[in-house]
């Protein structure tokens, strides 16, 4: 029995004695095989593109991933063009008027001498343009001469373009003669060059305002500029003052002769192409989209660089890119603009203008969308480098060319809601209400997302659903609401023949039950928040700005921060 139980251990012992290695061996083999498989597997942020429909991840990403078949096809022969594509249906029944009213006072009668009004601009050549048209008014206002404008020429476009060297200086004192004395600088003081006094006042400061803000100043030191002078005057103003900002804007402000020459040399070579062409404003330059904070699919690489140039702002606070696209505040990606616009129906063979910066991604990011509209050009692809080179240096001058192409475009789409979408949608409404598309952004990010699910007819007609209040349309945006750059109520009239066209008393915000090409009353409330008009109200004039009337000698910009607004930031 002993011999019996020690012949079985030590037939144990031998089992054991080979187990272990070749547990050893099978462990290693696994272990290696582990560290193969992490090496050669995609990283999780190619894995996630893996997951989601083409060209879309996380917040609507470009992405070129292979994708299982869908039932989405974008039609070979793209939508087909019609009238109603390039006019607006209810046009012809509006038009633009800005005349001075039978109450509005001579110019002669309302300046008081030795009152001078000075401003300095900030930001690009839009921004800047709506300081000048509203320089004008505040002159009016506190029945001063205005001084030629100083154009902004520190801040980020770095331009040193003068007023005169953008603008036509005399033709614009000449077309306000009527309304406000204009001179070219200030005069002599004492045989020296007189230095205004320097101040600041609020945004969207009303007549009242200027009155109890800035009238006590001008009256002690008889010459003021107003420094970083933008979005400084009430949208409420009387209706003559909103129909001067009119005259400012559409008539006084004209291009200099070399701009406007080569503008429109820019524009008849589009014309030559086509019967008709489109203009985008794209805004896909990586200033744009890392200031916007959204992201689109590059990512380690994409969240690096773009995440080095929003360090530039301080002020800006970090926030959820899948938030900011839900929410529609995302410039869409160039293929979703094409899909966009194939969808409202223009034909692959329609001639796009691109006003664009450095796009990110360059050439790859673009692709897409030149595969949906082959005939994709710039100023850079339809004009020389010899024909572009007075303007090149100044950026100012190259956005006055993009300026006046997309102003004479047949359709205008713009990808974002800066200041020369708003300049370009105000204008395009008072002179004719020419096509301005803007993409309803929040609305279309569900439908880009899943678009892979459902058909082109579908997606085509949601498209078009989504876009009704969103195309330039006269009255599709109510009177008073948002900018008045954007949207110049007061001084657009309608023809009483338009009255009898329009019996459908005006309906709620997102209950809109009209073709495309019908007026549309107004845009969803959820994409057009109401701006605010607190800092216009009288409260802004309480007892602590009673020292301003007291003691004028107060320099006011002790009472503003001199942080930088973000909205001088990529404005154009």
């Amino acid at each position: 029995m002993a011999t019996h139980r020690r012949r079985h251990q030590h037939h144990n012992h031998n089992l054991f004695r080979y187990l272990i290695p070749a547990i050893s061996v099978i462990s290693g083999a696994i272990l290696i095989l582990y560290v193969y498989i992490f090496l050669l597997a995609p990283s999780p942020d190619h894995l996630h593109h893996l997951l989601l429909p083409k060209s879309l991840s996380d917040n609507g990403v470009v992405d070129d991933s292979p994708a299982l078949p869908s039932l989405f096809k974008v039609p070979i022969s793209g939508g087909m063009a019609s009238r109603s594509l390039w006019n607006t249906r209810m046009s012809k029944f509006y038009f633009g008027c800005s005349n001075a009213s039978n109450k509005f006072p001579k110019v002669e009668t309302v300046t008081y001498p030795n009152r001078y009004l000075q401003i300095a601009t900030s930001g690009g050549l839009n921004q800047q343009r709506t300081g000048i048209t509203d320089a004008v008014v505040a002159a009016r206002i506190l029945n001063a001469t205005l001084v030629v404008p100083k154009l902004d020429q520190k801040s980020f476009w770095k331009d040193a373009s003068t007023f005169s060297e953008i603008f036509d200086v005399d033709w614009f004192i000449k077309r306000l003669s009527r309304d406000v004395k204009v001179i070219k600088e200030l005069p002599q003081k004492g045989g020296k060059n007189w230095i205004p006094y320097n101040m600041r006042v609020p945004r969207k400061c009303n007549e009242r305002c200027y009155q109890i803000r800035v009238l006590p100043v001008l009256l002690k030191k008889h010459a003021v500029q107003l420094s970083k002078f933008d979005y400084r005057l009430s949208n409420k103003l009387g209706t003559d003052l909103q129909k001067l900002r009119c005259r400012v804007n559409y008539h006084a402000l004209k291009f200099t002769e070399p701009i406007n020459k080569m503008g429109q040399e820019l524009v008849n070579r589009m014309r030559k192409m086509g019967k008709h062409y489109v203009a985008l404003h794209l805004r896909f330059e990586p200033d744009m989209l890392a200031f916007s904070g959204c992201y689109y699919g590059g990512g380690e690489k994409e969240r690096r660089e773009l995440g080095k140039i929003r360090k530039r702002w301080k002020t800006l606070h970090r926030n959820n890119p899948d938030k900011e696209r839900r929410q529609g505040r995302c410039p869409l990606t160039p293929e979703e603009v094409g899909l966009m616009l194939r969808a409202l129906g223009y034909n692959k063979d329609v001639h796009l203008y691109v006003a664009s910066g450095e796009v990110y991604g360059g050439d790859e990011t673009l692709a897409p969308l030149r595969a949906l509209f082959p005939n994709i050009h710039s100023k850079d692809t339809i004009a020389t480098k010899q024909e572009l080179e007075p303007f090149s240096a100044f950026s100012s001058r190259m956005a006055a060319l993009d300026f006046i192409v997309c102003d004479e475009s047949d359709v205008f789409v713009t990808n974002n809601n800066g200041n020369m979408a708003k300049i370009l949608a105000g204008r395009r409404r008072y002179f004719g209400h020419k096509p301005t598309i803007r993409p309803n952004a929040k609305k279309l990010y569900r439908l880009f997302l899943n678009r892979e699910n459902i058909t082109w007819e579908e997606f085509s007609s949601s498209v078009r659903t989504h876009q009704r209040g969103f195309m330039g349309e006269p009255r599709e945006v109510r009177p008073g609401r948002g900018e008045f750059h954007e949207n110049p109520a007061t001084c657009i009239c309608e023809d009483p023949e338009a009255k009898s066209k329009l019996q459908t008393p005006p309906r709620k915000f997102g209950k809109i039950d009209v073709d495309l090409d019908e007026v549309v009353v107004d845009q969803d409330i959820e994409n057009e928040p109401e701006l605010s008009d607190q800092d216009e109200d009288d409260d802004l004039i309480g007892p602590q700005f009673q020292h301003l009337v007291n003691d004028t000698s107060v320099d006011d910009d002790s009472l503003i921060s001199d942080t930088p607004d973000i909205e001088e930031l990529l404005s154009d």
